[in-house]
């Protein structure tokens, strides 16, 4: 039998990968990528218009720019043919969702509504909807609402109902318009097979969808009266199930992929989620880590519980038949890219370009010849707020132990150990609530950072596997295609064929790990004085900016 092949769309925060991928063994044979043109939009709308303080917004056309370029790209370097290419899948960060009229079409499109900054697409960490956020939370909380424990007993305002309930109050007439509010995840897969269809995982994970339904009408009506029919007017009650086929390329997709007319598309998926079948974690007690711009930690369970703080669990949400978990830190790589680009000084920059080397590695490099507490500092990595296990976005960071002696590769060790203690957080918090955690899988571009790597493990006290890919989320992606067009019954067996992982990659260093310890403990103490109200200050800062 010849070989079958399937591609995965893997659409990140800063711009979209596809791989084309042998179903047989999961090799990647090919591989494109494309940066998004218009970026993260979070100053200025392409129109010019200003934006308020904390958005973060998209243009969809970047999206529609990855399967015209980086899937062709993949395709040519694999030197596969199309007519071998059985399927494909898509994965997207979550929630990042946009209105749209009910044919699909992005209302940033229409001249009519171009300069309105809620016509466009809201990425994940647009966290300017935080007041609904708040009052989502205020009101599920005085109505005893079941589903608030099951997301750790806060929704963010990153998920989906605060980023609608924004448009609703900031621009009801913009809201009067859409006719469909929508995951880009989903509105991708529309572009590409002509159906609309919604996935089970962003519905579960992002829009409190729990035992079969989304909050009932009353509720949304007491948000707001023209928010009761959310659900029923703007979005599908009728999942999709993960695996699932969502149609098939329509001929204009087909000319922008090179793919054949027909081919499988699979129902949409989380990049992080559908990263764990790509690492073979298809069972209980292996935390799997995607890190990138920011991480998230999804953990499967055969058993519901209720942990503080967590984005969510949903059964079914990543592999059927078990608890998926979902827990995350707003900030990580973005961090790291934050301090080289704002804080290190000229001589670090000359340095670089003479041994022809990037600002990160040079960093790296200088900061890996320390001992932990060398450095004499601790910080706290809520530069872009706090996803779990405070759920608060208007937290922020803070650096103590400062002297006229710090470096700039200090710093940059101090970040990246702060990342390891808030991820050692979430670990111990899955654990303390029932939910074990006995291996770290590591995914993302992150993994590269060796210095990185083993921090984390001697911080989290825990061997650190490492999935053995570069594009985990398109492979996971290309899995689900293979399932979707019928090549493996279901995503256990194609993991079992095409998922790859390095176990025990990286293991603790007893002695850094007894340092790290103490060093955690200190950390410990400053997350709950700034982050459980002992001390408002952040919140108060928050404010004041926000005032301005």
């Amino acid at each position: 039998m010849p070989e079958r092949y399937a591609v995965g769309v893997d659409f990140g925060s800063e711009s979209g990968r596809a791989v084309v991928v042998r179903v047989s063994d999961g090799a990647v044979l090919g591989e494109g990528v494309t940066p998004y043109a218009h970026a993260v939009m979070d100053r200025t709308l392409p129109t010019g218009e200003k934006l308020g303080k904390e958005w973060a917004l998209q243009h969809p056309q970047d999206y529609l720019d990855v399967f015209q370029q980086a899937v062709p790209a993949a395709l040519k370097i694999s030197g596969v043919s199309p007519d071998d290419v059985i399927g494909l899948g898509i994965d997207f960060t979550a929630c990042t969702m946009l209105p749209t009229t009910a044919d699909g079409t992005p209302l940033c499109f229409l001249p009519e509504y171009a300069r309105r900054p809620h016509a466009w697409v809201k990425l994940w960490k647009h966290h300017a909807s935080q007041p609904q956020a708040d009052r989502i939370n205020a009101l599920a909380e005085g109505r005893g609402e079941f589903w608030l424990p099951r997301y750790g007993g806060k929704q963010s305002s990153e998920w989906f109902f605060a980023k609608a309930h924004q448009i609703l109050e900031e621009d009801p007439e913009l809201y009067g318009a859409s006719e469909r509010l929508i995951e880009a995840a989903d509105w991708v897969v529309w572009q590409l097979t002509g159906v609309e269809t919604r996935n089970a995982c962003t519905a579960g994970y992002k829009a409190i969808h729990q035992d079969g339904h989304f909050p009932d009408q009353g509720y949304f009506a007491a948000l707001h009266p023209d928010f009761a029919d959310v659900v029923q007017t703007r979005m599908k009650e009728d999942l999709a199930p993960l695996g699932g086929k969502a149609g098939e390329l329509t001929p204009q997709a087909a000319s922008w992929t090179g793919l054949k007319p027909g081919t499988a598309v699979a129902v949409a998926n989380v990049d992080a989620h559908v990263t764990l079948p790509a690492a073979g974690v298809t069972e209980p007690g292996r935390l799997v880590a995607i890190m990138g711009t920011s991480t998230c930690h999804v953990l499967l369970g055969d058993e519901l519980r209720e942990v503080p703080g967590m984005c969510g669990v949903v059964p079914g949400g990543v592999v059927p038949g078990l608890y998926g978990y979902e827990a995350g830190q707003s900030g990580v790589g973005d961090i790291f890219a934050w301090f080289v680009k704002n804080g290190v000084p000229p001589e670090y920059h000359e340095q670089a370009r003479r041994e022809g080397i990037s600002l990160h590695a040079l960093l790296e490099r200088e900061a890996s010849t320390q001992a932990p507490g060398e450095h004499g500092l601790v910080a706290l990595d809520w530069i872009n707020g706090n996803r779990s296990v405070l759920v608060d976005a208007n937290l922020s960071g803070m650096i103590l132990g400062l002297t006229l002696g710090t470096r700039a590769p200090d710093i940059y060790r101090a970040l990246i150990e702060a990342t390891a203690y808030g991820t050692r957080v979430i670990v111990e918090n899955f654990e303390q609530s029932g939910v074990p955690v006995n291996e770290i899988v590591i995914s993302g571009g992150l993994k590269r950072n060796r210095m990185l790597m083993q921090i984390y493990a001697d911080v989290t006290g825990r061997p650190l596997s490492v999935l053995d890919v570069e594009q985990g989320p398109a492979v996971g992606s290309a899995m689900h295609a293979a399932v979707a067009a019928g090549e493996y019954p279901d995503i256990f067996a194609a993991a079992k064929c095409m998922g790859k992982a390095r176990r025990d990659a990286f293991v603790p260093d007893a002695k850094n790990q007894r340092t790290y310890d103490k060093l955690y403990g200190e950390y410990v103490t400053l997350h709950d004085y700034f982050g459980r109200g002992a001390n408002e200050v952040m919140h108060r800062l928050k404010a004041m900016r926000r005032a301005d």
